[in-house]
């Protein structure tokens, strides 16, 4: 008798349920309405709405610091390919967004950056902690374009005209939030309109420095230009030129 071989079961192609919900972990009374010592409220709400995404279910946001800027763990449900569903904690820290520029005068070839002592670099290996840098600054509560005018002529001492938006990136996004807007511009010793130097009521104490372009590129192959938003912009603006000659 002949029988014929048997065949495999056929792949299941159903959609794979969804995991059974959780109840979010409500706040306790009164912590979404109690202001921090910076007197903002509502922190641990951020990310509890969050839909974009069906394979990431937030379940609980808690609020592990609160001081100049905040640390949250929280906690979701994630369905990775195979369909299967786990339980993950993220801590993240939410400093801001923020915007940076470079500043170019083409008919000198230079580039305006600053120098400012950094803990966080000097406590990781850096020298000395003095970084040279391309202007920056937290939006705080001004559009994109307003904060990095207001940076330039704080830290660099220069009004800027028309700007050309780069690109924005997550400098961090393993663990920071931040979203930085990268702009640059044309500069002209005429539109240094004061010594810069940055606030001294917010502790700041920064250097201008006017260096030819050749020799911020030079800074970031021998190493003396180490700040990852400060090499991405040189970099954009050493591609730029080759293929436009100019930013715009």
């Amino acid at each position: 008798m002949t029988t014929s071989p048997s065949q495999p079961p056929s792949p299941d192609t159903s959609p794979t349920p969804p995991r059974p919900l959780r109840p979010l972990r409500p706040s306790a009374p009164g912590e979404r309405d109690r202001p921090d010592g910076r007197g903002r409220t509502g922190l641990d709400t951020v990310g509890r709405d969050l839909e974009g995404n069906p394979d990431v279910v937030v379940r609980d946001v808690e609020v592990t610091s609160d001081g100049w800027h905040v640390l949250r763990r929280t906690t979701f449900d994630v369905r990775g390919r195979d369909g299967t569903w786990t339980t993950q904690q993220r801590e993240t820290y939410d400093r801001g967004n923020g915007a940076t520029i470079l500043l170019v005068d083409p008919a000198r070839d230079t580039v305006l950056l600053t120098r400012q002592f950094r803990f966080p670099a000097y406590v990781n290996d850096h020298p000395d902690g003095m970084l040279v840098e391309a202007a920056a600054g937290l939006l705080d509560e001004d559009d994109p374009e307003t904060a990095i005018r207001r940076e330039a002529s704080e830290e660099l001492g220069v009004e800027v005209g028309a700007l050309t938006h780069v690109f924005d990136a997550y400098m961090s996004p393993g663990s920071v939030t931040e979203r930085v807007h990268f702009y640059a511009a044309e500069y002209s010793p005429a539109d240094r309109t004061s010594a810069g130097g940055g606030v001294a009521d917010e502790g700041e104490e920064i250097e201008v420095l006017e260096l030819p372009f050749a020799e911020a590129l030079a800074m970031v192959d021998d190493g003396r230009i180490v700040d990852g938003k400060t090499i991405m912009m040189l970099q954009w603006a050493a591609l730029r030129r080759l293929t436009t000659g100019g930013l715009g």
